[in-house]
């Protein structure tokens, strides 16, 4: 009794010291990728059942506790965090994602939203970790190579230029081809407007928060029109609960061309006029030494900075940010100029039963557009003359000393110092939606989606008065002005029931509504000769084109494991006659998760691993703008009757085809998605065929037939069919190293089956315009046959392996060389194409990289055709024109249809390009502190390895006719949060 009496004794003794010894721990949670503090994350005492949480700043503070004891920190989405407490009065915490949970990821899709492991579709998400990085300033460039499927050419070197995008190749020939934009719920122009390149650099980049790849018809279907090839869904950042958070993002930007077109040099063009031009023609050569290549380019400066501000309560979170970029090109004169301004706001109220966001995206683009006709002047002006003469004027070809001479180049740097080209473009992106969750049924809501998208832009510009050095003919002092207005409204209204039925174990998703969209053009143009004292106006009718739907969906997922998504869509277009206006677009698609069920439940070694299955149908409208109406043109002033003293307005009937219909795209896909070792290597496998009927294509009208020698039918069909492969793995991944390592594959192949004939060895339809002599055209649609296969005569070669001049095979064996001799031969699509990056990240240093490549894609170069035979260069007497280098390998005396057409010219494109190399540093800061502060520095555009003779043999149509380079770029950025 004793013994317990002085245990008890013992223990009342220590009690003080106990509690003497509980101390108090401050510290800030921050999410290690970002650094922006994380609010609501658990902070518990290992063992403990009570805790506290963080605040809107990350911060908290956690009390009793004592040396030894383990804290951890938990929140979803995160791996959890585990600090051991030796008495420090203070610490930071920094949670990673956590890959496992990531796959419960609310992914955006057509009217409503879905859990990433229970997509049924080919579905593709990015987000601020899966971004490009560096000197991109529109959407496409922060996902170009990242995604299987989906191909991404940039239309060359200016700031701000359009690019194509194709996911799986594209479905149409003459129809659009660019896939549905959809910005924050609504559906958007995708084409550009005057005073405007392109329209998705309307956005500004540091805005994006995600973006989503819908490829097959199981995910595009819901869309129906428009759809056909595929939807990109870009969700632009949300405030979040808590005091203001201010970023700064911002970047220093140096480009420098590269490479350069391999025109003559002034000592080889003089030896090659002084060999083989007339008397003539050697007088004209000059004594200069003049690179016009040199000349016309610059290293070009830009910069781009962008401020956020977020925030808000419970029920109200808001974001704005404001953007200003200035960027410079590499051809001289050639700027970019954007200011543009987000803002959303989000509330909750009912007690979370309403909600209602509102979203916009403002946009105003000041251009520059330096004179391009000055790359290709610089390869074919004269390197043995000045760029000025001595009384400072532009050298110029005369034909006398008051007379221009018409048929001469143009100095190219007069081109770009004499000409105007400037653009103005404004856009407006916005919405309003509302979702009521019924209070007697809350299973039920109600969602109600009112968009607009308003573009308006303007070109104008002329020549200066000494442009040519004012003489006549020389069209100085001339304007011209054009304005363009494009609307477009959107109203979604539809119903949402969700619910989980326990006895069954079965969720049931159901969505039904109605959409309705407007599409309101306008253009007219004028042009003002100063010499003749003569306006010109031309006047365009205003477009209307209105869509609606009807559409519906029902997704039902059983025991977690088994997962049916049905949909179906009934548009209405008012481009088609009432017999023809409606079309019906259903889809089905199915999922199973093997990862749960019991065979696969117990094998660690599988995260995940899905199968699935879709077939759909997707519909197609998008020629002309009234293609089957009867319409009338009214002339213009320079056109009217005159009788007497009195002009009358003539009219013209327009081309029409009232009996077109929508052309439609069935798709069936099958796909894989996989995880292994917890997730440290996952990716996906999708197979694909889709075939399109009833092709809008515009081709020849038969003889004495119609209003027009062309019009629109509904004559083809094409197959695409491919295989995709997505794949990521994590090699490292400690405390404070990370390695990722990522890339897709993409094979591909398109045929058309059927045109005007199922036969083959027809003419086929003739595309691809090229420069040199009058309405030539290299490509050519035909059955059996790649869309666009190069059509071609084969060059006849001697026995040093050098083309032959003027010699090429007789492939009919009839003894001519005629128009029946040309053959298909090659095409500019690829038939793989790849993408690969890595990215490292060690304490607070992170580096990546991403590399893109195609194989199988050839080119024509139309460069070498038109600047590389001898006649071009000698062609009259009066001046002289440069060529390049091929012409000394070639030995091709004259430029006519045959040369223009040889298959030496089709060369292989295939490349691989070094697209971005990235390092960066985050510095440390206080222990008490949420702010972060990063910088970056990058380089675009590193390193090209092809076998391809041009320029560069990433061009999206296959022809090569003076591209404007792409420089190397080096981006300093600094990125501030606070």
């Amino acid at each position: 009794m004793k013994t317990i009496y002085k245990k008890l004794l013992f223990l009342l003794l220590l009690l003080p010291l106990s509690i003497l010894a509980q101390n108090t721990v401050n510290g800030t949670v921050l999410d290690q990728v970002s650094g922006q503090p994380i609010p609501g994350v658990n902070v518990n005492v290992q063992g403990a059942t009570n805790g506290v949480s963080t605040d809107f700043d990350g911060k908290f503070q956690l009390s009793n506790i004592k040396k030894g004891d383990k804290i951890v920190f938990s929140f979803i989405g995160y791996k959890a965090s585990v600090v051991t407490y030796d008495s420090q009065k203070s610490v930071m915490v920094s949670l990673i994602e956590d890959e496992n949970q990531l796959k419960e990821v609310v992914i955006q899709v057509g009217y409503g939203t879905v859990k990433k492991k229970d997509a049924t579709g080919a579905v593709t998400v990015l987000t601020a970790k899966d971004f490009n990085k560096g000197p991109v300033n529109s959407a496409d460039q922060m996902i170009q190579g990242k995604v299987a499927g989906l191909q991404i050419i940039n239309g060359g070197g200016s700031p701000g230029e359009s690019a194509t995008i194709r996911i799986r190749s594209g479905s149409s020939l003459s129809a659009g081809n660019d896939p549905l934009y959809v910005i924050d719920g609504v559906p958007v122009n995708n084409g550009g407007i005057e005073g405007g390149k392109n329209p998705l650099s309307t956005i500004n980049q540091n805005n994006i928060e995600s973006i989503t790849v819908l490829k097959d018809a199981s995910a595009t279907a819901i869309y129906g029109s428009r759809a056909s090839n595929g939807v990109i869904i870009i969700t632009t950042k949300k405030g979040k609960a808590g005091e203001i958070q201010v970023s700064y993002n911002g970047n220093l930007q140096v480009s420098e061309v590269t490479n350069r077109v391999d025109a003559l040099s002034s000592t080889q063009f003089k030896d090659f006029v002084t060999a083989n031009g007339t008397p003539a023609q050697i007088k004209l050569l000059g004594t200069a030494d003049t690179n016009w290549q040199n000349e016309i380019y610059r290293t070009a400066i830009g910069t781009d900075h962008n401020i956020a501000l977020s925030g808000g309560v419970d029920n109200v979170v808001y974001r704005a940010s404001v953007g200003y970029t200035n960027l410079n090109g590499i051809l001289k004169r050639d700027n970019m100029e954007r200011s543009t301004l987000g803002v959303s706001v989000t509330g909750n109220f009912l007690d979370k039963h309403l909600k209602i966001e509102v979203n916009n995206n403002t946009s105003l683009i000041k251009s520059n557009y330096s004179n391009r006709g000055a790359i290709g002047a610089a390869i074919s002006f004269d390197p043995t003359q000045s760029v000025r003469n001595a009384d400072d004027t532009y050298f110029q070809w005369y034909a006398s000393p008051t007379e221009i001479n018409q048929l001469a180049g143009r100095n190219p740097l007069s081109l770009i110092n004499q000409q105007n080209n400037f653009g103005n473009s404004y856009r407006s992106i916005g919405n309003i939606q509302t979702e009521y969750k019924m209070h007697f049924l809350p299973e039920l809501k109600a969602v109600a989606n009112f968009g607009y998208d308003q573009l308006t832009g303007t070109g104008s510009g002329g020549t200066n008065a000494d442009y040519l050095n004012g003489l006549k003919g020389s069209g100085y002092s001339n304007t011209y002005k054009n304005i363009e207005s494009r609307k477009n409204k959107v109203m979604d209204l539809y119903l949402n029931y969700n619910k989980k039925v326990d006895a069954i174990n079965t969720q049931i998703d159901v969505t039904g509504g109605y959409t309705y969209q407007d599409f309101q053009d306008s253009k007219n143009k004028s042009n003002y000769n100063f010499q003749n004292d003569v306006t010109t106006i031309e006047s365009f009718t205003p477009s209307r084109i209105n869509l609606q739907s009807f559409f519906a969906r029902t997704n039902i997922t059983i025991a977690d494991k088994y997962i049916l998504t049905a949909s179906y869509r009934r548009d209405g277009t008012s481009r088609f006659t009432p017999d023809y206006r409606w079309s019906n677009f259903p889809a089905v698609a199915v999922a199973w998760k093997l990862n749960e069920e019991s065979f696969l439940k117990d094998v660690s070694s599988i995260s995940t691993l899905k199968l699935r299955g879709g077939w759909g149908i997707t519909g197609q409208q998008n020629i002309g703008i009234y293609p089957s109406i009867p319409l009338y043109l009214a002339s213009n002033t320079t056109a009217q009757y005159q009788l007497g003293n009195t002009f009358y307005t003539t009219y013209r009937p327009q081309k029409y085809n009232s009996n077109l219909k929508w052309e439609q795209t069935t798709t069936v896909n099958a796909g894989l998605d996989y995880g292994l070792f917890n997730n440290r290597f996952t990716g996906s496998v999708d197979v694909y065929k889709r075939t399109t009927k009833d092709l809008l294509l515009e081709t020849y009208n038969p003889s004495f037939f119609g209003f027009s020698n062309t019009d629109n039918y509904n004559i083809g069909n094409i197959d695409n069919k491919g295989i995709e492969l997505l794949a990521e793995v994590i090699p490292v991944r400690t405390d404070n190293l990370e390695w990722r390592i990522g890339g897709n594959v993409t094979f591909q192949d398109s045929k058309i089956t059927k045109l005007t004939t199922t036969q083959p060895n027809t003419p086929g339809i003739p595309e691809g315009d090229i420069a040199g002599g009058t309405g030539n055209k290299i490509q050519n649609h035909q059955v059996g046959y790649a869309p666009n296969s190069f059509y071609v005569y084969e060059q006849a070669y001697g026995a040093n392996g050098k083309p032959l001049d003027g010699v090429f095979v007789d492939r009919n064996k009839d003894g001519l060389i005629t128009e029946q001799d040309k053959y298909r031969f090659h095409k500019p699509a690829a038939d793989v194409f790849y993408g690969f990056n890595t990215s490292v990240t060690y304490k607070n240093f992170d580096m990546g990289m991403t590399w893109r490549g195609s194989w199988g894609n050839y080119m024509y170069n139309n460069v070498d055709s038109n600047f590389g035979t001898y006649n071009n260069v000698l062609l009259r007497q009066t001046d002289l024109s440069n060529g390049v280098a091929n012409l000394l390998e070639t030995g091709f005396t004259k430029t006519d249809d045959f040369q223009l057409h040889s298959d030496y010219y089709i060369q292989d494109a295939s490349f691989i390009r070094l697209d971005n190399v990235n390092v960066g540093y985050t510095f440390n800061q206080k222990p008490n502190s949420s702010s972060l502060v990063k910088l970056t520095l990058s380089a675009q555009n590193v390193l090209l390895i092809t076998k391809y003779n041009g320029l560069d043999p990433e061009i999206s149509n296959g022809i090569d006719n003076n591209l404007y380079p792409r420089p190397i770029t080096f981006t300093l950025g600094l990125n501030v949060n606070f």
